[in-house]
């Protein structure tokens, strides 16, 4: 009987729980139908494609519940965010209120179906890869409170119909590459507190309107040019002011100081002039570095240990006393007397003392360690200094760290000084005193030691920065990530500078661009793990006989050297040596002696020259180059070992797959390759025959060009060369072709053909007869004079990539391949069109005086009475052909 009991209570409660618990789910708020349909189409349009939206009413577990799939990465932080409220319809009806997916690789266009969700007061992407522009429909949300959209790659103008958004409190669209100017109407959000618009591409003026709002708290501009005078800000609750390398000039304004909430004020890099009136409380974070800013320091600023305030590369007067009592304040430091020059200098940037051993023998990296990097900080040792100025403002923490360690392993070829590497938040500048004046080969040391490719989400980071060394631009956005094809790889950046004042400058400095959040808040900024520069001039003869394979020589000297020593050893005086009858023979042991070591030496000497001319000459020919004018030495730096296998027109025995980045990476490497043949070497020389199956790339897919066969000197006192034409048809110049005229603008035509065979993944040299027997620039000319210049790119990346970036590869080959080699940019040019510095303001607008018949099959017909024989690639004809100039030419 009681088992009978036992499962009556036991069924009864099992139908009362049941009861209650279906009574609770049909009585709890969901998502309104419209908006979770609308979730679906906000999904698709991210390339979401495995959102599972049956797991559980988003608003109920707060999140987007998506199945993991290649290419959508996880977020530890926990950005993957929903928010609702659920008091509509009696508590019964949710509506979403935030929407965050940020620090994620999602791709594409900004979805419009978010105005779907119409009551949405924060969407947070940043850190993502979309693209285009900010759809129209955005503006409809007008409850909304933050938009976060900062680091992506937004493009186009704002559009006007975000003036609707009146509750705006939040506007983050930083490191963008949007067009046109900074808009009045943001001048319309009265609640406005923050606004980021750092490294944009918006352009000033600030609208008056926008210095008229009276609730900013947060305005951070920088890396952009119109905004030429200081603005007027009315709000009195301002806490943190950037307005960096904006192009601000005259004087500071003096409220700027009575600005008492104020606690983080950055006006580097300007042209601001004048005298800093006297500041007693200046904000705790001040940088001033980079101006044209004059007066004493003393009645400037107050000196107290409460601020970090960088007044650097300015024009300020330092007293004595000022000096001896200065702290945290950052003058552009130096020694006033050189005891004595030296010719080299190695700095393990973040580490302690390291000696590296190679073929020239042991180098000794100094220590860069001592003490702790404040914000604001200059160090002077006694041949070098470094100045680091800026402070994490993303990082919550006031205590910031400049130095890194890393606890990962590192391959076995990579040094110890990639073991440590100093940062900075915004500029960090090393100088080297009493240097020799002259030439210097200067070479950067990066690895990415901060972000780890072992996390998937750590993977994500993007550490972008400026090199400047001697003042001049050298690297340009530049990404060691990127560059070395993962983290924990070293990059070595080399350089040839000039000193002329005793004193070499490497500056590394952040324009706002990269993430900031990823893997953690404050990673961002230069980075840097060693510097190494030594003179041009110095030698190492010598150290050519002081490896292994002399060691016969140096003990059969040493042999002689003890002779020498003995003999020099016995005392004679005077009287002993006047009267003694072996004098002679003394004097004759010891000549013979020396003639012995002068032999043993030139022998070895000549033995030692000719092995390393019959091994170069073997590794001459497996690089396919020829040494008719040309040193081993300049040839092998030239190409670097490469292997001649891995050819960009071939990809070794396999189709090479190349992203965005890495043709990016190529093409430029190319450039600077001819741009050091042409200008950077003692010795100028042309090419030739620069195509795609001449060059040579490694694992990292770093370009070097061979096969100098056809190259040839070029004397400065000739305008041009008048010689045998050689090179492979589709990538000769038309002077060249027809008249045999052979100067630099013959390799930048070759360059702009190879460049156009990059971005668009075609060849230009097809077999006669075939349909696309025409040529690869008329056809790029074509589209791009209809306004379809985004149609000439690779169709296989299937437009993952940047638009920016392929526009300005495009126009380069078309302004390298012009008709005439006058109007043709120099190599230096083109390196610097490439990487953004000079902007390309006219494309050629015809294809030239040969019109529609420049084709490789009319090339073909040419009579040239010469022969073709077939390259080492197919459908590539390398032809010489006689030129109909008068004349010998100057290298038969």
């Amino acid at each position: 009987m009681m088992w009978i009991v036992f499962s009556a209570l036991l069924l009864f409660f099992t139908i009362t729980t049941s009861f209650f618990s279906t009574l609770t789910a049909s009585t709890s708020p969901a998502l309104h139908p419209d908006e979770l349909t609308a979730l679906g189409e906000i999904a698709t349009t991210l390339g979401i494609k495995r959102l599972n939206l049956s797991a559980g009413d988003p608003c109920r577990l707060e999140t987007l519940t998506i199945i993991q799939q290649v290419g959508f990465v996880s977020n530890p932080e926990g950005n993957n965010t929903i928010g609702c409220d659920c008091t509509f319809n009696n508590n019964m009806t949710c509506h979403v209120t935030v929407l965050i997916l940020g620090n994620f690789t999602l791709l594409g266009k900004l979805p419009p179906e978010l105005a779907k969700l119409r009551y949405l007061q924060s969407i947070g992407l940043e850190a993502n890869q979309f693209s285009g522009p900010i759809p129209d429909e955005l503006g409809n949300l007008t409850s909304l409170r933050r938009l976060h959209l900062a680091s992506n790659q937004f493009n186009g103008s704002l559009p006007t119909t975000l003036a609707r958004l009146v509750n705006l409190e939040e506007f983050w669209i930083g490191d963008n590459n949007f067009n046109g100017t900074i808009p009045a109407y943001i001048g319309n959000w009265p609640r406005l507190k923050e606004l980021f618009i750092y490294a944009s591409g918006l352009k000033g003026p600030i609208p008056v309107e926008v210095t008229r709002l009276e609730n900013l708290t947060d305005v951070r501009i920088s890396d952009t040019t119109g905004i030429n005078s200081f603005p007027i800000l009315s709000s009195e609750f301002i806490e943190t002011l950037i307005l960096r390398n904006v192009g601000l000039s005259g004087p500071i304004p003096p409220y700027i100081w009575n600005k008492t909430e104020l606690k983080r004020l950055d006006l580097s890099f300007n042209k601001l002039t004048g005298e800093v009136q006297e500041v007693q409380n200046a904000p705790k974070h001040t940088y001033l570095t980079g101006n044209m800013l004059s007066g004493d320091v003393e009645s400037a600023v107050s000196l107290n240990r409460k601020s970090d305030i960088d007044l650097s590369y300015n024009h300020f007067s330092w007293s004595s006393s000022c000096q001896a009592k200065r702290t945290g304040l950052l003058p552009c430091a130096g020694p006033t007397k050189c005891m004595n020059y030296q010719r080299f200098l190695h700095i393990n940037c973040g580490g302690g003392n390291v000696t590296i051993t190679n073929s020239r023998g042991k180098i000794t990296y100094q220590a860069d360690d001592e003490g702790k990097t404040m914000s604001a900080t200059n160090k002077q040792l006694e041949n070098w200094g470094i100045s680091n100025t800026g402070d994490f403002t993303d990082d919550p923490s006031d205590d910031d760290s400049y130095i890194i360690t890393t606890s990962l392993r590192l391959s076995r070829d990579s040094s110890d000084i990639y073991k440590t590497a100093r940062r900075s938040a915004l500029s960090s500048t090393y100088y080297a005193f009493c240097l020799e004046n002259g030439t210097y080969n200067v070479k950067l040391h990066f690895m990415e030691i901060q972000f780890s490719n072992q996390e998937l989400y750590s993977r994500l980071g993007r550490r972008i920065f400026d090199v400047y060394v001697q003042g001049k631009l050298f690297l340009r956005d530049f990404n060691i990530k990127e560059e070395a094809n993962g983290t924990l790889k070293p990059v070595i950046k080399t350089l040839n500078t000039n000193v002329t004042d005793h004193i070499l400058e490497i500056r590394l400095y952040w324009a706002g661009k990269g993430t900031t959040l990823i893997p953690n808040r404050g990673y961002y900024g230069p980075l840097i793990s060693a510097i190494s520069l030594c003179h041009s001039k110095s030698g190492t003869t010598m150290r050519r006989f002081l490896d292994k394979e002399t060691t016969l020589l140096k003990m059969s000297f040493g042999r002689l050297a003890d002779i020498y020593i003995y003999t020099f050893s016995v005392s004679f005086s005077a009287e002993k040596i006047k009267h003694h009858t072996n004098y002679p023979l003394i004097l004759g042991t010891m000549g013979a002696l020396l003639a012995i070591t002068l032999l043993v030496l030139g022998l070895f000497a000549r033995r030692r020259c000719r092995r390393d001319k019959n091994t170069r000459e073997r590794d001459l020919r497996a690089e396919g180059l020829q040494t008719t004018f040309f040193s081993w030495r300049q040839l092998q730096a030239a190409t670097n070992n490469f292997d001649e296998a891995n050819k960009l027109g071939e990809g070794g025995k396999s189709s090479l797959k190349l992203d965005w980045g890495a043709r990016q990476k190529i093409c430029v490497g190319i450039a600077r390759g001819l741009e050091f043949l042409h200008e950077g070497s003692a010795i100028r020389m042309v090419h030739r025959d620069i195509k795609t199956t001449n060059v040579l790339l490694d694992a990292d897919l770093n370009a070097k060009i061979s096969d100098f066969g056809l190259a040839r000197l070029h004397e400065e006192d000739h305008t041009h060369i008048s010689t045998k034409i050689a090179g492979t048809i589709g990538y000769m110049a038309p002077e060249y072709v027809l008249w045999g005229q052979l100067t630099e603008k013959a390799d930048v035509y070759s360059f702009g053909v190879v460049a156009m065979e990059i971005v668009s993944g075609k060849s230009n040299s097809k077999k006669k007869g075939s349909v696309d027997d025409a040529s690869l620039i008329n056809w790029a000319l074509t589209l791009q004079q209809k306004g379809a210049t985004l149609e000439i790119v690779d169709p296989v990346l299937e437009g993952d990539f940047n638009s920016k970036e392929a526009v300005r590869m495009i126009n380069v080959a078309l302004v390298c391949t012009n008709s005439s080699p006058s109007l043709r940019p120099t190599m230096s040019e083109a390196v610097q069109m490439l990487e953004g510095v000079i902007e390309i303001t006219q494309v050629m607008s015809d294809p030239g005086l040969y019109g529609d018949n420049w084709s490789i099959s009319k090339l073909r017909d040419v009579d040239t009475h010469g022969s073709s024989s077939t390259s080492g690639v197919t459908d590539q004809t390398t032809t010489t052909i006689k030129s109909s100039v008068s004349g010998s030419s100057l290298y038969p």
